[in-house]
C-alpha cells in the first residue's frame, strides 16, 4: 500500500512578531496535511509563544544564524519532503502547493522559489544576479536566484547535505550542492512581498554579500581545487618566465648570470608552480571522494512515491 508522503514546513525565526502568526496560519492553509515547525533563533520578542498560538511546533536554536538553525532542523526533523521558508512574511504560501506537486511528478529535489515584485529592492536584486551569476558560472547555470528564502527540498537532498553555513551563505552552500551532485532543480516563480510595516531586514548587504563572496572563494577550493591551483601555478610560471627569459639570454651568451637574485627568484616561482600543480592534484582526488561521499548518502534514500 503506497503511503501518503510527509511534509515539514521549516521556519527560522528571529524577531518576527509581526509576522509569525500570519506565516504559520497561511501554510496550513496552503497545506493542511502539513507539519509546521518553527525554530527561534535568541528572539527577544513574542516570536515563539506567537508562532505556537498559530499551531506551529516551536523549538529553540541558541546557536545565532540561519545557518546554524537549518542545520538544526534538517538533524532534528523526517519527512519525504522539506519546504524551508523564511519567517518574515514575504514569500506566498499560495506557491507551495505548485512546488510540492512539480517535485512529485518529476522527481525533483530542489525547487527554488524565485522572487519577482516591486518590493524587490534594485540593491538586492542586482547583488543576488551578481553573486547567483559568480555560482554558476563556476558550478554550472541550472540555478536562478539562489539567494531566495523559499525552498523546497527532498528528504535525499537535506540528508545528504553537509550543512557547514553558520548565516545566510548558507543559501550558496545548498546551491552549490545541488550543482555538485547534478541533482534534479526546478524554479517556480511567485511575488516577493514587503516586510510588515514595522519590521526590518535581517540581511545586510555588504556584510552578508561579502561573507558569501568568501563562502564562494571557499567552496571554489573546495570543490574545484585542481581549476583553483593549476590556474595559480600557470600565473606563477608566466612570472616566473617573463623574468627569467633574460637572465637565460644573457647567459646563453655570455656565460655570466647578471642578476643573481631575480634569478633565485624565478627559480622560486617555478617551484611554487609546481608545488601548486601538485596541491590541486592531491585536493582533487580528496574532493572526489568526499563528492562520492555524498551521493552514497544521497542514495540511500528512495524518492517517495
Amino acid at each position: 500500500m503506497t503511503q501518503t508522503p510527509t511534509l515539514a514546513v521549516l521556519i527560522p525565526c528571529y524577531n518576527e512578531a509581526l509576522a509569525i502568526a500570519g506565516v504559520v496560519t497561511g501554510f496550513h492553509a496552503a497545506l493542511p496535511a502539513a507539519t509546521v515547525y518553527v525554530y527561534d533563533n535568541n528572539s527577544t520578542d513574542d516570536t515563539a509563544s506567537l508562532a505556537r498560538e498559530a499551531g506551529a511546533l516551536v523549538f529553540s536554536e541558541p546557536l545565532q544564524g540561519k545557518g546554524h538553525v537549518v542545520r538544526r532542523m534538517f538533524r532534528d526533523i523526517e519527512a519525504d519532503f522539506y519546504l524551508l521558508v523564511d519567517g518574515d512574511g514575504t514569500y506566498d504560501p499560495a506557491l507551495a502547493p505548485e512546488m510540492l506537486r512539480l517535485a512529485q511528478a518529476q522527481k525533483i529535489d530542489l525547487v527554488n522559489g524565485v522572487r519577482e515584485g516591486a518590493a524587490y529592492r534594485f540593491g538586492h536584486q542586482f547583488g543576488n544576479r551578481l553573486l547567483t551569476g559568480m555560482v554558476t558560472s563556476i558550478f554550472g547555470n541550472r540555478v536562478q536566484d539562489m539567494l531566495s528564502g523559499y525552498k523546497l527540498l527532498s528528504r535525499r537532498f537535506v540528508k545528504s547535505f553537509p550543512a557547514l553555513s553558520g548565516g545566510f551563505d548558507i543559501e550558496t552552500e545548498l546551491t552549490v550542492h545541488a550543482l555538485e551532485l547534478s541533482l534534479p532543480i526546478a524554479h517556480v516563480t511567485g511575488t516577493y512581498k514587503g516586510r510588515p510595516e514595522g519590521s526590518a531586514s535581517k540581511l545586510n548587504t555588504f556584510r552578508d554579500g561579502f561573507k558569501i563572496l568568501w563562502l564562494i572563494a571557499v567552496l571554489v577550493k573546495h570543490e574545484r581545487p585542481m581549476q583553483l591551483f593549476s590556474a595559480i601555478a600557470a600565473v606563477l610560471t608566466l612570472v616566473a618566465i617573463i623574468l627569467g627569459i633574460p637572465i637565460v639570454t644573457h647567459f646563453l651568451a655570455t656565460g655570466l648570470v647578471p642578476r643573481l637574485p631575480t634569478a633565485v627568484l624565478a627559480t622560486g616561482l617555478i617551484l611554487m608552480a609546481s608545488l601548486s600543480f601538485a596541491t590541486g592534484l592531491i585536493l582533487d582526488t580528496v574532493t572526489r571522494g568526499r563528492r562520492e561521499a555524498r551521493m552514497l548518502a544521497y542514495l540511500l534514500y528512495s524518492f517517495p512515491n
